[in-house]
């Protein structure tokens, strides 16, 4: 069955104090912007946000964007260390209808090729309604890192990034059928759930 890409809908969320008030100048949402627009495919309508370490507010802005929004798919990026400050885990826990914890054990996977201090990270991910919500880390670098995986020097896949399990967790509830660039990175689905599609 060969299908056209749907648009899809993508939340991005940037939580940090400083870069709300302008003290600095956020880098997260130009980072998860530019990874999701070189990896995906569809259609892309961004749906991005910029608040402060408040948990209120972020499970506020969670909801907005899966209940209002539309997104099919939320990404944060910030506050997920064990400062008092740190409480976008807690935030996302309070929107969830299932968490889905392998997306943040794999990234502290991926981290922990680089520094020790991964064990900090308390990424996590969970499932509401038709959405899937996603923490990442913080910095640039590593964003890319956990979406993308680790690759060796010919290219080859050494440890699979999260993001090749997202599209297929979102056709398992209910969202838009998306499509990779394989050379960003690779989605994964059974040959019974792939689809042709027309770009």
């Amino acid at each position: 069955m060969s299908t056209e890409l749907e648009t899809v809908q993508i939340g991005v969320v940037s939580i940090s104090d400083r870069a709300s008030t302008g003290v600095y100048e956020d880098k997260g949402l130009p980072a998860l912007q530019s990874w999701l627009g070189r990896a995906v495919r569809n259609p892309i309508e961004w749906v991005p946000r910029l608040i402060p370490d408040e948990r209120d507010g972020i499970a506020a802005t969670l909801r907005e964007l899966v209940d209002e929004q539309g997104c099919h798919l939320v990404l944060t990026t910030g506050g997920t260390g064990p400062s008092p400050r740190d409480v976008t885990p807690e935030a996302t826990l309070d929107v969830a209808d299932k968490e889905m914890p392998g997306f943040g054990e794999q990234m502290r996977q991926i981290s922990l090729r680089f520094v020790p201090t991964a064990i900090l990270s308390r990424q996590t991910a969970v499932i509401r309604k038709q959405s899937l919500i996603l923490n990442l880390p913080g910095q640039p670098k590593s964003i890319a890192e956990t979406l993308e995986g680790l690759r060796d020097a010919e290219g080859r896949s050494i440890v699979p990034g999260i993001f090749a399990a997202v599209p297929y967790c979102i056709d398992l509830i209910g969202g838009p059928y998306i499509e990779t660039d394989g050379v960003v990175c690779a989605a994964f689905r059974p040959k019974s759930a792939q689809r042709v599609v027309q770009a």
